[in-house]
C-alpha cells in the first residue's frame, strides 16, 4: 500500500501547475517588459512586406504622372552629320555638312482617350493605397498571433517543467520505497516510464517555443524578451450582422475592387475612342553649318479607317476585364462576409472551448484528488493516479492553448472587418502617409526644378 507521504509529493503537481498559470499572467513584471502594442509597433516599422507594398504603391503613382505628361509638349534637340558623294563623267565632289536643331510636338485633342487614362490610373492608385491598407492588418495580425503564441508556449513549457520535476520527485519516492519492500519493481517502472514521458513532451514543447520565437522574429523584427501579458481585447459588435455591416464598408480588399471597377470603366471608354481621330501640331527649327536657318510648324489630324480588327479587339477585350472587375468585386463582397462569419464562430469556439476546458480541468482536479486517496487505502495503482496527473496536464495545457486562440480570434475579427490598421489601434506610431508621394508627383513635374522636395518626401518615408 502506498503511504501518504509519497502521494503528498505527487499532489504538489497541482498546486506547481496552478501557480505557473498565475504567475505567468499576474506577476510584477519589470518596466522594460514588451507589451502587445510594442511588438505591433515593430512589426509595422520593420515590415519588408509593408515596404515592398509601399514601392509598389509608388510605381502605380508614377502611372498617374506618365499619363498626365501625355497631355504636354515635348521638346527636343535634333542634331544631324551628314556627308554626300558625287561623282560624273566629268565630275564629282564630296560634300560634308550638319544641322541642328529644336523640334517641338504637342497632342491638341484626342477625344477624351488621355483623360480616361488618366482617370483609370488615378483609380488604380486608390486601389493600390487600399491593398497596401490589407497588406497592413496582414503584418499586424501576424505580429499578435506571434505574440500570444510566444506566451502560450511559455506557459506550457512552464507547466511541463513543474511536471517533470514533481515525476523526479516521486519516482525517487518509488525507488526509496521498493528498497524497503513497500512496492514492486513494476511501481517503479511505470514511475520511470511517466518521467520519460513528460521529459519527451518537456522537450517538445521547448521545440514549439523556439519556433514561436523565430516567428516572433519574423514578425517584428527581433526576438522577444520578457513579454507583459496583453491588454483587454478590443471592443467588439454585438453581432454578427454588425460586423458584416462594418466590414462591407471598411474592408480595405472590398474597397480596393471598388476602384478596380472604376479603373476598369475608363479603360474601356479609352480603347472605345481609339476609333476617333487625333489632332496633334509639332514645330521645328533648324540652323546649318553655313548659318542658314529655316523653321516650320505642322498640324496633323489622324483618322483610323481600318487597322485589321485590332481596335475593335482591344475594346472587346476592355469590355471582359470590366466584367471581370465588376465580378471580382461581387466575389469579394461573398468573401468578406464569409470570413466574417468565420472570423465570429470561431471566437465563439475558442470562447466555448474555453469554458469546456475550464470544466474539463475542474474534473480532473477533482479525479486526481480522489484517485490520490483511494491510493492511499490501497485501491488505486500508481499507475492510476499516473493517468490521472496527466489528465490533469493535458486539461491545463489545453486550457492556456483555448485563451490564447480566443484572444487571437478577436484580431481576427477586427482584420475581418477592416479595422485592424494602426490607425485604428492607436498604436501611437507614426504612420505611412500613403498620398504624400502621389502629391508630388500626379501632376509630373519636372526632377530638375522637382528634385529637393521630391528627396524630401522619401526621407520622411525611410528611403
Amino acid at each position: 500500500m502506498m503511504t501518504g507521504r509519497t502521494f503528498g509529493r505527487v499532489g504538489a503537481f497541482a498546486a506547481a501547475v496552478t501557480m505557473g498559470v498565475a504567475v505567468g499572467s499576474v506577476s510584477a513584471l519589470p518596466a522594460s517588459a514588451e507589451t502587445l502594442a510594442d511588438a505591433m509597433i515593430a512589426a509595422y516599422r520593420n515590415s519588408h512586406l509593408l515596404e515592398q507594398n509601399r514601392a509598389v504603391l509608388r510605381a502605380s503613382d508614377e502611372d498617374v504622372a506618365v499619363n498626365v505628361s501625355a497631355l504636354r509638349p515635348t521638346l527636343g534637340l535634333q542634331a544631324q552629320g551628314v556627308t554626300a558623294n558625287y561623282k560624273s563623267s566629268s565630275t564629282a565632289y564630296k560634300n560634308l555638312y550638319g544641322t541642328i536643331g529644336l523640334q517641338a510636338s504637342m497632342t491638341l485633342y484626342d477625344f477624351g482617350r488621355t483623360r480616361a487614362a488618366i482617370e483609370a490610373s488615378k483609380q488604380t492608385v486608390l486601389a493600390t493605397q487600399e491593398a497596401l491598407t490589407g497588406v497592413e492588418q496582414n503584418v499586424l495580425l501576424a505580429a499578435v498571433q506571434a505574440y500570444m503564441n510566444v506566451r502560450s508556449t511559455q506557459e506550457v513549457v512552464s507547466l511541463n517543467q513543474s511536471n517533470v520535476g514533481v515525476l523526479e520527485q516521486q519516482l525517487k519516492a518509488s525507488k526509496d520505497r521498493f528498497d524497503v519492500g513497500e512496492i514492486t519493481n513494476t511501481d517503479v517502472a511505470q514511475s520511470q516510464a511517466a518521467l520519460a514521458a513528460a521529459r519527451s513532451q518537456l522537450t517538445a514543447s521547448q521545440g514549439q517555443l523556439a519556433m514561436a520565437r523565430e516567428a516572433y522574429k519574423a514578425a517584428t523584427g527581433h526576438y522577444p524578451g520578457r513579454l507583459a501579458p496583453p491588454p483587454h481585447a478590443p471592443q467588439l459588435p454585438r453581432t454578427q450582422s454588425q460586423a458584416v455591416q462594418i466590414a462591407q464598408r471598411n474592408h480595405p480588399d472590398l474597397k480596393s475592387a471598388q476602384y478596380q471597377v472604376k479603373a476598369a470603366e475608363y479603360m474601356a471608354q479609352q480603347a472605345k475612342d481609339e476609333i476617333r481621330p487625333s489632332l496633334s501640331a509639332s514645330a521645328q527649327y533648324g540652323v546649318d553649318d553655313l548659318g542658314n536657318d529655316a523653321a516650320s510648324a505642322t498640324v496633323t489630324l489622324t483618322q483610323p479607317i481600318y487597322a485589321g480588327g485590332k481596335i475593335s479587339a482591344l475594346y472587346r477585350k476592355a469590355l471582359a476585364q470590366e466584367d471581370q472587375n465588376k465580378a471580382g468585386l461581387m466575389q469579394t463582397s461573398v468573401t468578406v462576409t464569409q470570413n466574417v462569419g468565420n472570423a465570429w464562430a470561431q471566437l465563439a469556439v475558442a470562447r466555448s472551448s474555453i469554458s469546456a476546458y475550464d470544466e474539463q480541468i475542474r474534473a480532473a482536479q477533482t479525479a486526481y484528488n480522489g484517485v490520490k486517496e483511494e491510493a492511499k487505502l490501497g485501491s488505486r495503482t500508481t499507475l492510476d493516479v499516473l493517468n490521472a496527473e496527466q489528465s490533469l496536464l493535458d486539461a491545463r495545457s489545453s486550457r492556456v492553448t483555448a485563451g490564447t486562440d480566443e484572444y487571437v480570434a478577436v484580431y481576427q475579427l477586427l482584420s475581418s472587418m477592416g479595422l485592424l490598421t494602426a490607425q485604428h489601434l492607436k498604436l501611437g506610431v507614426p504612420t505611412y502617409d500613403a498620398s504624400a508621394y502621389y502629391n508630388q508627383v500626379k501632376n509630373a513635374p519636372a526632377t530638375s526644378v522637382y528634385g529637393k522636395r521630391l528627396d524630401k518626401v522619401m526621407k520622411s518615408i525611410g528611403r
